[in-house]
């Protein structure tokens, strides 16, 4: 931590023990997680200049009503920073997620919430979220093509080229608001007679209105077919649509490095495309 952090980590959680602090280090912020509050320090300075946005955005998220607790801003962004409240609950162990009743117990809560978004969706609220953008994912492959190709060898792009070729070539519903990273640490459970309960979401940067298959991919791609296959039965979801989760799915290291590539951030880029290199 800087001498800069520490001060607002002094200011903002006041009256709290340092020693009790949690970090998580996402690919565009640093989040310090206190008892009530928690303090995002933007990664890079294009992170720090989307903070403004993901305030007013996470303020529409509240208001979808989507039945589990999301982040309030405390106050307007910093310098590079923001305050918001803390959401209860902490991530599941993916190891657990083989358990066929703990499977169960999550899609349960799943479904409920991607039925809210899907309904949210056309809603009037949703038309001040960013919507998907005509020829969204022909323009994903041309920036690929553009910014990554460079950095990749000969295998790797053969590799982006028949998952570029996969995901252009599928047609998407954007009828839906999409969380864009919904897994991992963005999804928090509580325990109750053994079984995870949905408390709450976080990390709302790539919320739109868009397919919602990207959401379905996220899941899949943390937790398994398994609580995909449990999901989409509860969803009723269309023969399509799974289809358009594995076209999505196949593009994800790819769009970790091409973001990493716009914001600067050379350890994700690294990562990202390491099994193209």
């Amino acid at each position: 931590m800087t001498d800069r952090r520490n001060d607002v980590l002094r200011r903002e959680l006041a009256g709290e023990d340092p020693a009790t602090f949690v970090t998580h280090e996402g690919q565009f912020h640093q989040v310090v997680v206190g008892a009530r509050r928690v303090v995002c320090f933007a990664r890079t300075d294009s992170a720090a200049a989307r903070l403004p946005e993901r305030v007013e955005v996470l303020r529409v998220v509240d208001g979808l009503g989507l039945g589990v607790a999301v982040p309030q801003p405390v106050s307007a962004a910093g310098s590079g920073y923001a305050v918001f409240t803390r959401v209860p609950g902490e991530p599941i162990d993916v190891e657990r997620v083989g358990d066929p009743s703990v499977a169960d117990a999550m899609a349960a809560d799943l479904a409920p919430l991607l039925h809210a978004l899907a309904a949210a969706g056309a809603t009037s609220k949703a038309s001040a979220l960013p919507g998907a953008p005509a020829g969204r994912w022909s323009g994903f492959a041309r920036d690929v093509r553009r910014a990554l190709y460079p950095l990749m060898s000969e295998a790797g792009r053969a590799r982006a080229d028949a998952e570029l070729a996969q995901v252009v070539g599928v047609s998407f519903a954007a009828t839906s608001v999409v969380h864009g990273d919904l897994g991992g640490e963005n999804l928090l459970w509580e325990w109750n007679d053994g079984a995870p309960h949905l408390v709450g979401v976080v990390d709302w940067d790539g919320v739109a209105r868009g397919d919602q298959a990207e959401d379905l991919a996220a899941l899949a791609a943390g937790y398994g077919d398994g609580l995909l296959d449990r999901l989409l039965q509860r969803l009723e979801a269309p023969d399509d649509v799974r289809g358009r989760i594995a076209a999505i799915r196949g593009t994800f290291a790819l769009q970790q490095a091409l973001s990493a590539a716009q914001d600067g951030d050379q350890e994700e880029l690294d990562d990202g495309l390491a099994g193209y290199c």
